[in-house]
């Protein structure tokens, strides 16, 4: 049960970085009107320290690929030891 509500969890916050980054792709958005400028600390909380390892390459910010691989990483690991913990 606890498994499944971590993964519930963390598809969420896929699902929110997706739109995030989908989102600045458009020019036109006010990120400092609600609901933009929650969804963008929400996803600064993640994306953040991956921007201060990598740089971008040129135009390109390949840190959310980096962030979206760790935190699927850490997705399994978490759910992967509730299960073998019988949770």
């Amino acid at each position: 049960m606890l498994s499944v509500a971590i993964a519930r969890t963390f598809d969420l916050i896929f699902l929110l970085l997706v739109v995030y980054i989908l989102l600045t792709w458009f020019p036109n958005v006010k990120w400092y009107n609600q609901p933009f400028r929650t969804l963008k600390a929400f996803s600064d909380i993640f994306l953040t320290p991956f921007r201060k390892l990598i740089p971008p390459i040129g135009m390109i910010d390949i840190s959310p690929i980096v962030a979206f691989v760790c935190l699927s990483i850490l997705a399994n690991l978490l759910v992967g030891f509730t299960q073998s913990l019988g949770l």
